[in-house]
């Protein structure tokens, strides 16, 4: 917690974005939208009205674009990128030095869920096309689903798996109580991506997440 009342709850460099990850933000993001290969920052804050006061330091520090600024009341979320990942970083650190926090203020990653489905059946496939807004899963492919807390931390974890393997990125959801991820692929594939997914998540340093968040 700043001592301006807000905490910091995902703080994450993307240092390359995929091509897969890149599209998928620019179907769903409604700022400046980013393209393959650039860095990128996440940054999600609590109270959510706060994101507003971090995306102008953000924007006046550093030579960055804002891909999606969302607020709600409680959290707030924050996505920049640029082609220098220098400038995305000056504009990291500029945030953190107007809240008065440091990066490993931050909360930890917790999974909450993770769990791989072999085989879909058709029917199945068919539901999840319907509200994936990234690529499609066929039947008897293997379904892999990921859901963080905090939810800005599903964005790293996309970006990890497809690092790791030629997997079809299906849908990721990086804002409100909890994040999801939603891929498919081969089984050898998606098995691969979720060592990965979880393992990035696991490798960040942070303050303790003990918190319960209220869905209700």
């Amino acid at each position: 917690m700043s001592g301006q009342g807000i905490s910091l709850r995902s703080f994450v460099y993307l240092d390359v974005l995929q091509p897969q990850l890149a599209s998928f933000l620019a179907t769903v993001a409604q700022g400046y939208l980013p393209i393959e290969e650039q860095a990128a920052l996440l940054v999600e804050v609590q109270p959510g009205i706060a994101v507003n006061r971090i995306t102008d330091v953000a924007l006046k520090r550093a030579n960055v674009r804002p891909g999606m600024q969302i607020v709600e009341r409680a959290f707030g979320v924050l996505e920049l990128h640029a082609d220098d990942q220098g400038e995305v970083r000056a504009a990291g650190e500029a945030i953190l030095a107007h809240l008065g926090l440091a990066e490993t203020d931050r909360l930890t990653p917790r999974v909450v869920t993770s769990e791989i489905i072999t085989g879909t059946d058709a029917y199945q496939t068919m539901l999840i096309n319907r509200m994936r807004h990234g690529d499609v899963i066929l039947r008897g492919q293997s379904l892999f689903i990921l859901e963080t807390h905090p939810a800005g931390y599903a964005l790293l974890a996309a970006n990890e798996a497809e690092k790791a393997a030629p997997i079809r990125l299906l849908e990721v959801v990086s804002f409100g109580a909890y994040g999801r991820l939603y891929l498919g692929g081969g089984d050898d594939e998606i098995k691969e991506a979720a060592r990965r997914a979880e393992g990035c998540l696991a490798e960040l340093e942070g303050r303790p997440n003990e918190e319960v968040v209220d869905v209700r």
